[in-house]
């Protein structure tokens, strides 16, 4: 059963600058108990789909569905399955991480005891014991998308929207947040995560949708996508920088696509299909021209990768401002 679906989505904003088409024909499918991943740029249209399928926001055209109920008919019905969790967290900071929850809870009319039960119940499943007491100002930046994402479930709901949840978070807090996410959905709760992290989609992710300029322009498991672009990359660093041209030929020769380059020069990479004879064969060829190389090695393909293969452009452009969207 597809517990979230997405049919030729298209939004338009106009501004001072003209109009921007924030959607544009998008449509997705998001399974039951699995996670959706959307990976896009900034400006790609990510944060406008989620407000319109949360019912934040209605589309100048196409038609949406959550858990069966149509977004555009009964968004009153949808507020009731879903979970929502935005870029930044959306606590009250005077009070408390319990507090908070309770709140949220009163606000679904779980009614007074219910909702410090839910709150209890939420302080435990999210390791916030020792916090939950108190104020949220005091908690650092990991603490706070916890408590948010706990706020999220407060009503329980079998379909959660995450829109970039561990943006500006430490690794060990982004870990951890990704470990409370993989234990709901073993729970059965459907998620649809925005990101902009290739490993965040590649840790969660069921699946992925490539979005890029509103629609979908790829999908497949993160391997997948990665292959796509190249299952590797042979990465080279010379010494000489002289010695760039006669590097750049030989990766040419046996990579698949474009040799890059960084800024000085000395650094080289090109996507390849069998990295490690590939590897072996360029250090070869290398070593018996007498080129002398500061290091060399493999990697797998990243999120620009990735972008600048599907898109042409580096996944950090601001195109569309998705402040609106």
């Amino acid at each position: 059963m597809a517990m979230i679906e997405a049919h030729d989505l298209r939004k338009t904003y106009r501004s001072r600058s003209g109009e921007v088409r924030a959607l544009d024909g998008l449509s997705l499918s998001v399974p039951e108990a699995t996670v959706k991943a959307l990976l896009g740029p900034n400006g790609a249209g990510k944060t406008t789909a989620v407000k319109v399928l949360n019912t934040l926001i209605g589309p100048d055209s196409g038609r949406a569905s959550v858990a069966g109920v149509d977004v555009l008919a009964e968004p009153a019905q949808v507020r009731r399955v879903i979970g929502a969790s935005g870029q930044y967290a959306a606590v009250d900071e005077n009070l408390t991480g319990r507090e908070n929850l309770e709140m949220v809870g009163r606000l679904y009319h779980l009614g007074r005891r219910r909702a410090r039960e839910r709150a209890q119940e939420l302080v435990d499943a999210f390791d916030l014991s020792d916090a939950g007491d108190r104020p949220v100002k005091g908690f650092s930046g990991g603490m706070r998308r916890r408590i948010d994402l706990a706020c999220a479930l407060v009503n329980t709901p079998p379909v959660l929207f995450l829109d970039e949840p561990t943006t500006g978070l430490d690794p060990r807090s982004r870990i951890g947040l990704w470990d409370v996410i993989a234990d709901l959905v073993r729970d059965g709760t459907t998620v649809l995560l925005t990101t902009q992290y290739l490993e965040e989609a590649d840790y969660l992710a069921d699946h992925i949708s490539v979005v890029d300029h509103g629609r979908v322009i790829a999908e497949g498991t993160a391997d997948e996508l990665k292959a796509q672009v190249g299952g590797h990359r042979v990465v080279l660093t010379l010494v000489e920088q002289a010695d760039a041209g006669l590097a750049r030929s030989v990766l040419a020769r046996r990579g698949t696509g474009e040799v890059r380059s960084d800024a000085s020069g000395r650094t080289l990479d090109v996507a390849v299909e069998a990295g490690p004879s590939t590897l072996q064969g360029v250090l070869t060829e290398l070593d018996d021209a007498g080129v002398r190389l500061h290091d060399a090695g493999m990697r797998r393909p990243t999120l620009d990768d990735v972008f600048l293969t599907l898109t042409g452009r580096e996944q950090a452009d601001d195109d569309e401002s998705e402040q609106s969207a």
